[in-house]
């Protein structure tokens, strides 16, 4: 087993201390993420379908004609909206799977998922924050006006982020550089920590006790006692996994505001299908770090779960750095603490002259624009020599698979980076169903042998790139709270391409002998789990 340095050096893994998990906890906990999750309500729901059919047999005799109307009436019913609604074809599928040989369990699904209950007032929250926050981000025209002369693409995507309800300003006067692995961004990020003067916010989808968290945490907590404001907010999950049911408590008891966003509760609520998957540090209104890292000692293979970790991070430094600042308070606003925007957006500091663009932008579910989609299909319509992905997932929608096959069609170099070792078995069946497809259109797909990529890297012609934490799957694309920043003409474009280059060193090609070679049991399980893609 390998392990990278930030320059991709080879060195033992071994050689890193390691931290024994919690497995006994984690497994109490996970059972209790169970019991509120969503596949508790499906279990529900289909042991009432079963219930109905055995009802006409059992003590419902005389009413088995009606029931049997009634289940034709709602496998129609269920049809008809699905065949006018605005999902994707993929998703209409999936529903009338279940809904047409079980209405009494698929409609009722359908219309809980459609009403949405208990996620109204987190959705008029947030639009009301946005709107509040929507004068910091102003579009400065003079860069449009640039970009129009001398960049379609990039023009394009600046329009349609001045369209969308929650705009996002692309900046001239910033920097970023790209950090290869979770170790590298780890030191850098401990380092600009210790610099705060006024403020630490920093929101994860995961936290986790151990080496990488406890560094962190004992360098906030020397902050809070030089006087600096301290924040942390992690997705509610984490209470079932991770963390204790009390832990933003144990936080604030050391000075530090804590909260976990959407916490689990026993309330059947969708609101619990929309979690908060973003990586956000920010310091100061001067640095801004995100990437697909979390806090956990995986990511800086402090421990070994799944062979070696791959990860990337991007630290943001200039104007900027005030989107992701934004970000952060709109969701901390979201969880009912009302802050002043003017407080927090402090002048930054003048920066060397440097070339190129950035643009920080989120995604939202709940909204009707598929940001970080829409993005990423961009940059494979305007492709002209490469599109490099690294991605740990691969559950597509039809626009997504069409956008990659239709690249590699027009003799676009499409390559995908993916895991060698999974970390979810069920999700990597379900990838390889789309493998023979997209191969078959020119698309290359890689195995990163020593390990896994846990990576959201897309970079194109060198000169665009797009780094963050939205994977190519339903969850991040349609489900998740999101984030990331799209880098044009950047100085650490270069790196990223490096980056990819080198990562492919360390990679096996996946070709359809080799597919063909899998086990049946797998590839069954995989076309099966395709039928309720969406869901996963």
């Amino acid at each position: 087993m390998v392990k990278y340095k930030e320059n991709l050096e080879v060195v033992a893994i071994s050689s890193l201390p390691k931290v024994t998990l919690l497995d006994d906890e984690r497994r109490k906990k996970s059972f209790l993420r169970a019991v509120f999750s969503r596949f508790t309500i499906m279990l529900l729901f289909f042991l009432l379908q079963v219930a109905i059919l055995l009802a006409p047999f059992l003590w419902l005799q005389a009413y088995r004609v009606h029931l049997q109307v009634l289940e034709l009436v709602l496998a129609m019913a269920g049809a008809f909206y699905l065949i006018n609604s605005s999902m994707d074809a993929t998703s209409r599928i999936t529903w009338l799977l279940f809904i047409m040989p079980f209405p009494f369990f698929g409609v009722p699904l359908l219309l809980y998922t459609k009403v949405d209950l208990g996620y109204r007032g987190m959705k008029r929250m947030l639009a009301r924050r946005v709107a509040m926050s929507q004068p910091y981000l102003k579009q400065d025209s003079a860069i449009v006006e640039k970009l129009s002369q001398t960049s379609g693409e990039t023009y394009g995507l600046v329009r349609y982020f001045n369209r969308i309800r929650s705009s996002f300003p692309i900046y001239e006067s910033s920097q970023a550089k790209y950090y290869p692995t979770g170790e590298a961004v780890f030191e850098d990020l401990k380092a600009e920590l210790r610099k705060a003067k006024h403020f630490i916010f920093m929101e994860f989808f995961i936290i986790a006790e151990g080496r990488m968290w406890g560094e962190i945490l004992a360098i906030l907590q020397e902050k809070v006692k030089e006087g600096v404001e301290v924040r942390v907010m992690y997705d509610g999950m984490l209470e079932f996994t991770t963390l204790s049911f009390d832990y933003d408590e144990r936080l604030q008891d050391l000075g530090i505001k804590a909260k976990s966003f959407a916490r689990l509760s026993p309330f059947v609520s969708t609101y619990y299908n929309y979690r908060d998957h973003r990586k956000i540090v920010v310091i100061d209104n001067q640095v801004a770090f995100t990437g697909g890292f979390n806090l956990a000692d995986e990511y800086i293979n402090a421990i070994e779960r799944f062979g070696y970790w791959k990860d990337t991070g991007l630290r943001v430094t200039g104007e900027a750095v005030k989107t992701f600042t934004i970000l952060f308070l709109r969701m901390w606003e979201n969880q009912n603490d009302s802050m002043e925007y003017a407080d927090y957006l402090l002048p930054q500091k003048p920066l060397p002259a440097s070339s190129g663009y950035v643009l920080p932008y989120g995604d939202s579910p709940l909204d009707h624009d598929k940001v970080g989609e829409n993005v990423y299909i961009s940059m494979l319509d305007h492709a002209r020599d490469y599109v490099h992905i690294m991605t740990p997932y691969l559950i597509l929608d039809e626009e997504l698979a069409h956008a990659l096959c239709f690249a590699a069609e027009r003799g676009v170099d499409v390559s995908i980076i993916m895991p060698g070792i999974p970390d979810k078995k069920s999700a990597y069946y379900l990838a390889k169903t789309y493998f023979p497809a997209l191969m078959q259109a020119g698309v290359k797909i890689f195995y990163f042998t020593p390990g896994f990529v846990h990576a959201k890297v897309f970079v194109a012609d060198g000169l665009r790139a797009v780094v963050g934490t939205i994977n190519l799957d339903y969850r991040s694309l349609y489900h998740h709270f999101e984030c990331a920043t799209y880098l044009y003409q950047t100085d650490c474009i270069a790196d990223i391409v490096a980056d990819f280059e080198e990562t492919l060193t360390y990679c096996e090609r996946v070709t359809l002998d080799s597919l063909k070679r899998g086990k049946l049991r797998h590839r069954l399980a995989g076309h099966l789990l395709r039928a309720i893609a969406p869901m996963m």
